[in-house]
């Protein structure tokens, strides 16, 4: 029994290693199980808000090398059992004015490449499509303003979707009838129609609420932004590789905010396409068939 135990216990802090090794040296899109770092995304911005974030880390963990090994070396060497005596000064000008320059240079050379992506962030002219993204208690609503300049004239109302909240009401003992269904690695993270993009494409997005406060967030596409009532905020993105990426809402908007997930859909242009073409015509209403021209009177 003990084996056992002890065999199951490498096991687990095995797969934790590489688990956390694999999620820092390359993050990948979607979060794995003891992940610690942030995915790097599919999209430049989420790879820019990465990088910013490395060199962040990096450079506390050099600070925090310096400041904590000069603290541990003046405890234990100049400590009062080797008969250190304490030097007595109120203060030390060099000293501050070191302390003082090296940490605002430190924010300078940081601050300037971060302020030129979000300057580039917060550009989301010339957008080949426009999705305008609406938040409710407690789902989405999805409005294709236009595509290539043109208006298209579709739009869906997008929530958890029934399989995800079959399982929800037996976890939660909602429903002691209900069956569970669906995988358990995407639970409460279906929908029942997802947002579909194409990739290599610039998406403008401009975000609301109807209700109260929401947050419209995918982790892979690099940024979040807040849905509120009646106000617009705006984004874009270009994703450049096909997959599904899942996200949530990141504001907590009442009872059932944590059952409002976001899935999109990243496909090539061609298969968008097809795909828009097929929702436009479902929401075409059908032409009622012509009535026939009346017969002629007979002459005579």
């Amino acid at each position: 029994m003990k084996s056992l135990a002890t065999t199951r216990i490498r096991r687990a802090v095995s797969a934790a290693v590489l688990a956390t090794t694999a999620g820092m040296v390359h993050a990948s899109s979607m979060p794995a199980r003891w992940q610690l770092n942030m995915g790097e995304g599919v999209t430049e911005t989420a790879r820019n808000a990465y990088r910013m974030h490395m060199i962040a880390l990096w450079v506390c963990v050099v600070i925090g090398v310096i400041v904590f090994g000069a603290m541990a070396y003046a405890m234990f060497k100049f400590r009062k059992s080797k008969g250190a005596v304490a030097a007595q000064w109120s203060h030390n000008t060099k000293a501050e004015v070191i302390w003082t320059v090296i940490p605002i240079l430190i924010l300078v050379v940081m601050a300037w490449p971060a302020t030129q992506m979000l300057v580039k962030q917060a550009d989301t002219s010339n957008p080949v499509l426009t999705v305008k993204v609406t938040g409710y208690q407690w789902k989405w609503r999805y409005e294709y303003v236009d595509y290539e300049g043109k208006p298209t004239g579709v739009n869906f109302v997008s929530k958890l979707d029934a399989e995800s909240d079959k399982t929800r009401q037996l976890k939660s003992g909602l429903d002691p009838h209900a069956v569970k269904v669906g995988d358990e690695a995407t639970y409460l993270l279906n929908v029942d129609k997802p947002l579909v993009l194409p990739t290599n494409a610039k998406i403008r997005f401009v975000v609301t609420a109807d209700d109260v406060i929401h947050a419209w967030w995918v982790p892979a596409l690099g940024w979040k932004t807040d849905a509120i009532p009646d106000i617009i905020n705006d984004a874009w993105t270009l994703i450049e590789q096909p997959g599904t990426y899942r996200g949530q809402c990141a504001e907590l908007c009442g009872q059932d905010h944590g059952f409002m997930p976001i899935v999109v859909e990243a496909k090539p242009k061609a298969e968008f396409d097809r795909w828009l073409a097929a929702q436009q015509a479902a929401a075409t209403p059908a032409t009622a068939p012509a009535a026939p021209a009346p017969a002629a009177a007979p002459q005579g």
